[in-house]
């Protein structure tokens, strides 16, 4: 992975991301494979690709995978690719990212209030 002066998030906008993946998709006519159900079946198959990363690792394992640059680089790519299909999904649907996120956290906040046990359901 390349060292960068600032990090991107700090500098680009969820819009930018679905404009540049529109604008991808759009210049190689893949609209028609890019319905709501093959990009929800590739968000999955993309998550299973970086679970592949973790499978039968302990916590040690995992922090010395992180350590080494070109099995992070991997990683890096496996969520670019669930993230592509996310936005793509959000084209695909019309759904305004941003606002299904805020929504959840407010749902979560509320479901999951400060000093709760986590019981991860």
């Amino acid at each position: 992975m390349r060292k960068k002066e600032k990090d991107m998030d700090d500098q680009t906008t969820v819009k930018q991301l679905r404009d540049q993946m529109r604008d991808f998709v759009k210049a190689r006519d893949w609209e028609k494979y890019h319905q709501p159900k093959n990009l929800a079946m590739s968000i999955a198959i993309e998550a299973a690709e970086l679970m592949e990363h973790f499978q039968w690792l302990n916590d040690q394992a995992v922090t010395d995978q992180l350590k080494n640059p070109q099995t992070k680089e991997q990683i890096a790519e496996e969520l670019a690719d669930i993230i592509h299909y996310c936005l793509s999904f959000a084209n695909a649907t019309q759904i305004d990212i941003s606002e299904a996120v805020s929504q959840k956290m407010l749902k979560n906040q509320s479901r999951f209030p400060i000093g709760s046990d986590y019981q991860g359901k």
